[in-house]
């Protein structure tokens, strides 16, 4: 203590004391707030007015204007990969679809709105919309950009079943050659369920939690390999899990349906580690860019991870929809395929055997169909050279 014979000086200095002591601790909460130094500390550890720190942090910012409503559908960049790969699969697609259509084949146009419109339309959007522009400046719409592109985007040109129109489209000898690469070992490796659900599951692991995202941040090649990279792996996935492209070997859809609710777990556990992490990732990219609008980068992180949670599960629903419409086709198609066999194997043992029908006066019963089916005959025994009728 400073000592004075004055008492008006004493009560000066002890109010000075407790205003630097509560500017101190304004201090040190903001700073714990935010998870970072305060811009706007002043050199004799005060803080300084707004007016004062304001034009720094302004003049050291160099991305896109605050982000807003308008901005939202008013912002818009280019981004030439994906754009060359836009052209490229969507001219192949419809100069494809040309050629089948020329030798008098259909092709459904549902596939097509798929490839073209949903998968590569989505594809567009999320990397040349607002998306785009903020994919370096914001977590969360970096975030938005991955599990499109990942999960949403890939699963439309999936169901647009291009290689089945690639099969199609070939001349006959070069389409028997195609169809031994697509039931070749390699091709059975890539749809094996646990492989393709593992590259799918641990891609934004990988992404996040290796220094790899603020590689990508910082480099513009790294940039797009990122982002055709995490489109080819989600169109290996889902072309296993909807099958609507030729598989070397078709899996019962009931293990796309439980792959399906398994990754949700793991959809969830990301979007909730990314929530509570105490050091965002790619603290220091984002610190670096001294932004001074819009969330924290602390909250910033934590709207990201409720993005990626909440949207990979959301994607899954469109998925199972897609999944119960095969299945539903399927089921039909095989119903539709035993009833022809039945029929046809009835009028041959018709016309093998004339003079059997009314040989007591009757005619003879035919027999159920589960005594001829070929699997339950041998499961039960029904089977056998025995006729209906008795």
């Amino acid at each position: 203590m400073i000592p004075t014979s004055d008492p008006g000086q004493s009560v000066a200095i002890a109010k000075r004391g407790v205003r630097n002591g509560l500017r101190s601790a304004a201090v040190t909460w903001l700073r714990d707030l935010t998870g970072r130094d305060i811009d706007g500390m002043a050199g004799d550890g005060h803080l300084a007015e707004p007016e004062e720190c304001a034009p720094m942090s302004a003049a050291a910012y160099q991305g896109p204007p605050e982000l807003t409503l308008t901005r939202v559908f008013t912002e818009w960049t280019l981004d030439p990969v994906i754009v060359l790969v836009v052209i490229a699969l969507g001219g192949w697609y419809v100069l494809a679809m040309r050629r089948v259509r020329a030798t008098g084949a259909e092709w459904p146009i549902s596939r097509a709105v798929n490839f073209l419109g949903l998968g590569l339309g989505s594809a567009l959007l999320v990397t040349m919309s607002f998306v785009g522009v903020y994919d370096g400046t914001l977590f969360w719409v970096r975030a938005l950009q991955v599990i499109t592109l990942l999960a949403i985007s890939p699963m439309f040109l999936a169901n647009g079943a291009p290689f089945t129109l690639l099969l199609a489209a070939l001349p006959e000898d070069r389409r028997a050659r195609a169809e031994r690469v697509f039931h070749g070992r390699f091709a059975r490796l890539l749809t094996f369920p646990p492989a393709g659900t593992v590259l799918l599951v641990l891609t934004p692991w990988v992404l996040y939690f290796t220094p790899l995202y603020e590689v990508v941040l910082r480099n513009a090649a790294a940039d797009a390999l990122a982002k055709v990279t995490i489109l080819a792996i989600g169109f290996l996935y889902f072309w296993a899990r909807l099958q609507a492209d030729p598989m070397p070997h078709e899996y019962p859809h009931l293990v796309s349906v439980g792959i399906t609710f398994a990754e949700a777990i793991f959809d969830g556990a990301l979007g909730l580690t990314l929530i509570f992490m105490t050091h965002p990732v790619a603290a220091s990219y984002y610190e670096s860019l001294h932004r001074p609008w819009g969330p924290s980068i602390r909250m910033d992180h934590v709207i990201g991870g409720g993005v990626l949670w909440m949207t990979g599960d959301l994607a899954g629903l469109p998925f199972l929809g897609a999944l119960f419409v095969r299945m539903f086709r399927q089921d039909q198609n095989e119903a539709a395929k035993i009833d022809r066999e039945l029929d046809a194997r009835a009028a041959e043992e018709r016309a093998a055997s004339p003079a059997a029908d009314g040989a007591d006066g009757e005619p003879e019963m035919m027999r159920p169909w589960w005594e001829t089916d070929p699997i339950l005959s041998k499961r039960y025994g029904t089977g056998g050279s025995h006729r209906g009728g008795r």
